[in-house]
């Protein structure tokens, strides 16, 4: 990791600098048929998606262990919107499935185009999951004891 003063290196956002980033940190994680990248993190799925025309765009996502019914969406609208209003990262929202579960998901999207250092995706990626599983540690709370 460069050290302050030291130049760094800007390159084009790619799964494999992302793969890098997260074999440097020690992390396990796996590609699936479509090439996005995803791990576990204390139970909640993230992944690590590529968006943008040319793939410049770094999207963190996590969709939270937690799982409510449809009926828990009006409490979990306020819940998203209060954490949107409170906090920079991750943007939270909720995704209600056709079986009639609802989750709540998190995600930290930023663009790339100018190139990114490693230092800075291993920056953005720690923040992304860390921030993450702050979301969903706290919509976790949320379910009844």
């Amino acid at each position: 990791m460069p050290t302050d003063g030291e130049v760094q290196t800007l390159a084009p956002l790619t799964n494999g600098l992302i793969a890098e980033v997260l074999t440097a940190r020690g992390y396990n994680f796996g590609t699936d048929d479509d090439g996005d990248i995803g791990g576990m993190w204390d139970d909640n799925l993230i992944w690590f998606f590529r968006r943008g025309s040319q793939g410049e765009m770094l999207q963190v996502r996590t969709l939270a262990a937690a799982e409510f019914t449809v009926d828990d969406v009006p409490r979990l609208y306020a819940f998203c919107n209060e954490w949107n209003h409170d906090r920079l990262w991750p943007k939270a929202f909720v995704h209600v499935n056709d079986d009639g579960t609802a989750r709540v998901f998190g995600e930290v999207t930023t663009d790339l185009e100018r190139g990114v250092s490693h230092a800075q995706l291993d920056q953005l990626i720690g923040c992304g999951i860390s921030t993450g599983c702050q979301l969903a540690e706290a919509a976790a709370g949320l379910k009844a004891p």
